[in-house]
C-alpha cells in the first residue's frame, strides 16, 4: 500500500529536556529511551528560531492547515524561563500572521508556576495543563522531589492559582496517570475539588516487554478502575469534560477523537527536541533507545521532508495498518488499536494489539452502555462562558473556534443519520474516508450549505438518487483534500457534480453512467473502463470540463465565492449565477479594500469575519447594492450583494457575522419561548434596537441572560 504523508497540526516543541521533579513512572526518564542525556538542557537561540520559521514554512505550504497546535513541553517547559517561552510564542504569532491561526498549550507540573508566570500566560494567550494525580497519597506516590519529598501542596498551589478568576481563562485542565493502587473515588474527588475544565486520565505508559503493573494479577484492572470513576463522573452530571471518555462517544457518534490513544485517526504530531531533532511522538521512547529518532533536523530538514519518514507514515493506513487481532475486533474503530506505543514487542514490532487490549473493550462497552443519548440540540461543546461571551456579542478566539466545533458536531450528526438511511456504496465511501481521514473530513464538512442539503435531505426535499450522488461528491472532497485514493461510482445518470469547496463538473449533453476516480490528488473520470482527465478550462463542447471554486484571500483569511453549489439556496433569496470574470475582479478589489477598513473602523468584531466567515453567495439582486443575509442551516455562509464601496462592505461583513452569531446561538440554545419574542432578542443583539428596551417575559434562562449580557 503506498500511503501519501500528510501535513503535520501539532508541534511538540522540547523547550527544556530535564525535570525538577523525579518521578518514577516518567516515559522520558524512566524507561528505555535516554536520548535526553545526550541532549542540551534548554532550546538554543537559534533552534528556536529555525522552529518557528519551519511551522510557518509548513503552514504556508499547505492551505488546509486553518491552525496549528504548538505544545511546550519537556522535561519541564517552565524551567526555559518566562522570557525564552514568550519569546518563542510571540515569534510564531509573527511567523504565522496571515497564514494560519494558532494555538498555544503548554503542560507542566506546575512547581515554578506563580503569578509572574501566570501574567506571561495570559498575555501570550498560553493554555496551560497541569500534572496531579489526585489526593495527596495519590499523587506522592509517584510524582516526587529528588530528595524523595512530595510535590502535592506545591501543584496544587499551582493549580489553585491558574484555576483563579485572573487566570482561569488559560487553564486548559489536569493530567492524571492511572495507578490502579490508588483508589478511584478518592483521585476522582481530589480532582474534582479543584474544579478543572478537563481532566485527562492517562494509562501508564507500557509495553508487552515491560507490562503495566497488574496488582494480584487482577484482569481489567484498569479498566475496573476507569469504570469506577465513569460512573462517578456521570451520575454527577459530568461535573467537568473527560477526554477519553468523552473520545469514545465522540467516535460512536461519528466524531473524531479527541486522543490519539483512541480512534483511527491519522496521527498529525511531530516533537522537536531541544537540540533541533525532529522526532515522532515522544512515548515512544517507550519502547527502545532512539525509537523517536527520525534523522532529521530543524537547521537541515523542513517538516515536509520528516513527514515522509516511515514512522509517520505506517500510522497513516488506518484498520489495514493494525494487527490481525485489532482487525477481526468488534470496537476496533473506536479502539483504534490504542496507543500505538503500547502495541510494542521486541520480538515482532507493533504488530500487535494494545497490551491493554482487555482493558480498552472492557472500557468501551461499559462507556457505550451507560452514554447518554445525545440529542441534537445538545450535540455541542459550547461552554457556560463560551455563551456568556457570544450573548454579549462579542467572543475572544477560544470561544469562536468553540462556535466552530459546536456547529461542525451538528453537521456530523446529521450526515451520519443519512449515511444510515441512505445505505449503500457512497454512503460506504464517506464512512470509510471519516475513519480514516477524521480530520479532513471535519473540515470538508465546513462548508455551510452541507448542512443545509442534510436539512433538505432529511426532511424528505430530495431525490433518493440526488442524495447519494452528494454523498459520493463529499467522499471525493475528502480524497482530494487528503491524497487518498478513491473510486466511487455516480448513482443513474447525471449531468453535474459538485465537489464541495473544490468545483463544479460539467458533464456531457448525454452523460453515460461512470464512476469519479481521485489518483493522488487529482480527480478523474472513469466512464467505460477508461479514466478520463478532467479539463482545467471552463469551457469543453464534446466533453467534461471543470468550473473551480474561487476564492479572495485577503488580510490573512480566504473565503469562497461559492456561485456553483447547487445548494447554496439557503437564504430565501435567489442566488446569482457564477461571476465573470469582470464581476470576480470586482469582488476581488472590493474584499481587498474592506480589508483595511475591517482593521480600523471594526477591529474589536473583525475577529469574528475571520474566524467564522468561510463562504460568500452572490445573490441575484441586481437593482439593489449592499444587501447582506445569512441562512438558520448555512453558519459560516453569506448570501452577499456587493454595496459601492469598501467601507460599507466591511460594515455588512461584520453585521452579517453577528447575525451568523446570533443564529448558531439559536441553534444550540434555546433563547426564547416564541417567534416574536426571539426576533425581538434578535435586533437588540445586532444593536437594531436598544437593549434597555428588552423584556424578560417569554425568553427562557438563556435569553435572560443574553439580554442581561446586551443591556451591560
Amino acid at each position: 500500500m503506498t500511503v501519501r504523508s500528510r501535513a503535520f497540526r501539532q508541534f511538540v516543541l522540547k523547550m527544556h529536556s530535564r525535570c525538577d521533579l523525579a518521578c518514577d513512572h516518567c516515559y522520558v526518564y524512566q524507561h528505555a529511551d535516554q536520548s535526553w542525556r545526550r541532549r542540551p538542557p534548554v532550546m538554543p537561540d537559534d533552534v528556536a528560531a529555525a522552529t518557528v520559521s519551519r511551522i510557518a514554512e509548513h503552514a504556508r505550504g499547505h492551505p488546509e492547515l486553518h491552525r496549528v497546535h504548538v505544545v511546550l513541553h519537556g522535561g519541564e517547559p517552565l524551567l526555559a524561563g518566562r522570557e525564552r517561552l514568550a519569546r518563542i510564542v510571540s515569534g510564531l504569532r509573527r511567523a504565522l500572521d496571515g497564514v494560519c491561526d494558532l494555538d498555544v498549550r503548554m503542560q507542566t507540573n506546575g512547581l515554578r508556576l506563580d503569578g509572574d508566570f501566570c501574567d506571561m500566560l495570559a498575555r501570550e494567550g498560553i493554555h496551560t495543563g497541569i500534572s496531579l494525580d489526585g489526593d495527596r497519597a495519590s499523587h506522592d506516590r509517584h510524582r516526587r522531589r529528588a530528595d524523595g519529598t512530595g510535590s502535592y501542596d506545591a501543584v496544587v498551589h499551582a493549580v489553585r492559582l491558574i484555576g483563579s478568576p485572573a487566570y482561569r481563562r488559560m487553564f486548559a485542565g489536569l493530567l492524571c496517570t492511572v495507578d490502579v493502587e490508588n483508589d478511584p473515588v478518592d483521585v476522582y474527588r481530589a480532582l474534582e475539588t479543584l474544579d478543572p475544565p478537563q481532566v485527562d486520565f492517562l494509562l501508564p505508559h507500557a509495553t508487552w516487554d515491560r507490562p503495566p503493573p497488574r496488582p494480584n494479577g487482577r484482569a481489567h484492572a484498569y479498566a475496573r478502575w476507569l469504570t469506577a470513576v465513569y460512573d462517578l463522573w456521570t451520575a454527577e452530571g459530568r461535573p467537568f469534560a473527560v477526554r477519553l471518555f468523552d473520545s469514545i462517544e465522540a467516535v460512536r457518534d461519528g466524531r473524531y477523537s479527541l486522543t490519539e490513544a483512541l480512534g483511527l485517526g491519522s496521527p498529525d504530531l511531530v516533537v522537536v527536541e531541544t537540540d533541533g531533532e525532529i522526532e515522532q511522538a515522544d512515548w515512544l521512547k517507550t519502547a527502545g533507545q532512539d525509537a523517536p529518532r527520525t534523522g532529521f533536523h530543524v537547521l537541515r530538514h523542513s517538516f515536509d521532508e520528516a513527514a515522509g519518514h516511515p514512522g509517520f507514515l505506517v500510522r497513516q493506513t488506518g484498520v489495514a495498518g493494525l494487527s490481525r487481532t485489532c482487525r477481526e475486533c468488534r470496537v476496533v474503530r473506536i479502539c483504534g488499536g490504542g496507543l500505538y506505543a503500547h502495541r510494542y514487542r521486541s520480538d515482532n514490532g507493533f504488530d500487535n494489539p494494545s497490551v491493554y487490549c482487555g482493558d480498552l473493550i472492557r472500557l468501551i462497552d461499559h462507556c457505550l452502555r451507560g452514554a447518554r443519548p445525545r440529542p441534537l440540540r445538545h450535540a455541542h461543546t459550547l461552554t457556560s462562558h463560551g455563551f456568556d461571551s457570544l450573548a454579549a456579542g462579542d467572543g475572544d478566539a477560544d470561544v469562536l473556534r468553540d462556535l466552530v466545533r459546536a456547529e461542525s458536531s451538528i453537521r456530523r450528526v446529521l450526515l451520519a443519520t443519512l449515511c444510515a438511511r441512505y445505505r449503500g456504496p457512497e454512503a460506504d465511501a464517506v464512512t470509510r474516508m471519516d475513519r480514516q481521514w477524521p480530520g479532513e473530513t471535519a473540515e470538508v464538512l465546513r462548508h455551510p450549505y452541507l448542512r443545509h442539503w442534510s436539512v433538505r435531505a432529511l426532511e424528505g426535499h430530495l431525490a433518493r438518487d440526488a442524495v447519494r450522488q452528494r454523498l459520493a461528491e463529499i467522499a471525493v472532497a475528502v480524497a482530494l483534500r487528503t491524497g487518498a485514493d478513491l473510486t466511487v461510482g455516480l448513482p443513474g445518470t447525471v449531468q453535474d457534480v459538485h465537489v464541495p469547496g473544490h468545483g463544479r463538473l460539467v458533464l456531457p449533453p448525454r452523460p453515460a453512467k461512470g464512476e469519479l476516480v481521485v489518483r493522488r490528488g487529482t480527480l478523474l473520470r472513469c466512464v467505460h473502463d477508461r479514466s478520463l482527465p478532467i479539463p482545467v478550462t471552463e469551457t469543453s463542447h464534446d466533453g467534461p470540463c471543470w468550473e473551480p471554486v474561487r476564492s479572495i484571500v485577503t488580510d490573512g483569511f480566504r473565503i469562497l465565492v461559492e456561485d456553483g453549489d447547487p445548494h447554496r439556496d439557503a437564504f430565501g433569496v435567489t442566488p446569482a449565477p457564477r461571476l465573470n470574470d469582470e464581476e470576480y475582479g470586482r469582488w476581488q478589489r472590493l474584499f481587498a479594500e474592506s480589508a483595511v477598513h475591517l482593521r480600523g473602523r471594526h477591529g474589536d468584531r473583525a475577529a469574528g469575519v475571520r474566524a467564522l466567515l468561510t463562504v460568500c453567495t452572490p445573490l441575484n439582486r441586481a437593482e439593489e447594492q449592499g444587501v447582506v443575509t445569512t441562512g438558520a442551516d448555512a453558519f459560516g455562509a453569506l448570501g452577499l450583494s456587493l454595496p459601492g464601496t469598501a467601507d460599507m462592505l466591511a460594515a455588512l461583513l461584520v453585521d452579517g457575522v453577528q447575525q451568523m452569531k446570533f443564529n448558531a446561538l439559536s441553534d444550540l440554545f434555546d433563547l426564547a419561548e416564541n417567534h416574536e419574542a426571539k426576533d425581538r432578542l434578535r435586533l437588540a443583539y445586532l444593536g437594531r434596537t436598544p437593549p434597555g428596551a428588552l423584556p424578560t417575559e417569554d425568553l427562557t434562562n438563556y435569553g435572560r441572560r443574553m439580554a442581561a449580557r446586551l443591556r451591560r
